[in-house]
């Protein structure tokens, strides 16, 4: 009974949900018209973020062996990566914990000289170090020796060689520490990792046709002016398998192309960009569709790469889709829109989709096998209707700043400007629409 009641509460350590019961039940069935996996999916399972939304990795280390030992011996770097806090902490320990040992070093020498026995000052007596009488004394002459504030009330005398000897060896300590300590707080104000900050990434990614084939977009954008010079992009597929051998593996990263052969993964990310990724046969999700979507286990992970044009430092930002946040038979709304003499950039829409219900719901597997007929290319689109509404509304200025330039015609020049409008302005204005269209 005792064994029954531990096999059941027994959770399986390589797993990513927390029981059996909490994974994924599939009912095997056959699939409608011979189209589908074969697989009617009941439950999503809940499975945890390998990387967060913000870019920050879900991961902790645990039993590492000697691990203080490891970070201590690259000091450098764990001031670098600690928080500014602990930073902080560690800048005041240092200066304190040296003025404090050679303050102590320099009282222990006042004390061994005999320096301590005369605080009046004798004139036949010559001390090791001037005014110093106490241990506060010495902690001060520390102080004033290592920042070099130079009161000019104590000194070190010529009386005792180990005093200037140590004043010599505080002066190279504390170079030591200023340098030590400045430069890390430098490294870490000017690491790249908050200039990531400023590179957004779409809140959702969408499936959708582009030039007639299945393709997964998401979107990312710079919000500075300045540019991530030589920018590129990367994507993998992360999800559990099980090999041919029957090995678990809880995370297999798998990549996704998106067109590193053809140089389409370096961008110039001046304005938001549109990322693509051809479902082909070689892409993983070359046999998933909207049905499999909505049920499927598995995590994009999309990272951003370039070197911050002000420091010549490489920055990385990464984001994260889940199966559930990949929007089928949707597509972004235009963020970019020409005015009279620039190019503007709404972000209200940047993280906005709209509905295409000509994208079909199979896979891309059962697109190519099956030659699904898709609807024409040249079809009238949401992005076609708002470049005719800004198209439109700069030719009503342009209208209105005519027409205020007819009134100071006079009605001979007028009578022949309205005579040659009419002849033309029909015929070009339905050329320009037929064209864009």
């Amino acid at each position: 009974m005792l064994d029954s009641g531990m096999s059941t509460g027994r959770v399986n350590a390589y797993s990513i949900v927390s029981s059996e019961e909490d994974g994924l039940r599939l009912t095997t069935m056959p699939g409608i018209n011979g189209f589908g996996n074969g697989k009617i999916h009941t439950r999503r399972k809940c499975r945890n973020r390998f990387v967060k939304k913000n870019g920050q990795c879900n991961v902790e280390f645990t039993n590492m062996d000697d691990k203080p030992q490891r970070y201590i011996a690259d000091m450098f770097t764990t001031c670098v990566d600690i928080r500014w806090r602990y930073m902080l902490l560690l800048f005041s320990l240092a200066f304190l914990v040296s003025w404090l040992l050679f303050g102590l070093i320099f009282w222990l020498i006042a004390l061994v000289h005999g320096d301590l026995e005369n605080p009046a000052g004798d004139d036949n007596f010559k001390p090791c170090v001037l005014h110093v009488n106490g241990f506060v004394a010495a902690f001060l002459f520390s102080i004033e020796t290592q920042t070099t504030i130079g009161y000019g009330f104590r000194c070190v005398t010529e009386e005792c060689p180990l005093a200037v000897f140590m004043v010599v060896v505080q002066s190279i300590v504390g170079c030591i520490i200023d340098s030590f300590m400045i430069g890390a707080i430098m490294a870490k104000m000017a690491r790249p990792k908050k200039r990531a900050q400023t590179l957004l990434f779409s809140h959702n990614a969408v499936v959708a046709m582009r030039d007639g084939k299945l393709c997964l977009m998401w979107r990312v954008g710079n919000l500075r002016k300045s540019h991530i010079v030589e920018a590129h992009v990367r994507a993998q597929l992360i999800k559990p398998r099980i090999t041919e051998e029957g090995e678990y593996i809880p995370l297999d990263q798998i990549d996704i192309d998106v067109g590193f052969d053809k140089g389409l993964d370096r961008i110039f990310l001046v304005s938001p960009i549109t990322i693509l990724h051809e479902i082909n046969e070689e892409s993983p999700l070359f046999g998933i569709s909207h049905q499999d979507l909505e049920t499927d286990d598995f995590e994009i992970v999309v990272i951003l790469e370039g070197m911050v044009e002000a420091t010549a430092m490489t920055t990385q930002a990464r984001s994260s889709y889940l199966a559930s946040e990949i929007l089928w038979g949707h597509r972004f709304e235009p963020v970019l829109f020409e005015e009279k003499n620039q190019y503007k950039v709404d972000y209200s829409h940047f993280h906005k989709t709209y509905e295409v219900p000509s994208t079909p719901r199979c896979s891309a597997k059962d697109l190519v096998e099956n030659k699904f007929l898709l609807p024409s290319t040249n079809s009238f689109c949401y992005e076609n209707e708002l470049a005719f509404m800004s198209r439109e509304e700069e030719e009503e200025e342009e209208e209105d700043d005519d027409s205020r330039g007819l009134d100071d015609l006079n009605p001979d020049n007028r009578h022949e400007f309205d005579r040659l409008q009419a002849t033309v302005a029909l015929d070009q204005r339905s050329y320009r629409r037929e064209s864009e269209i």
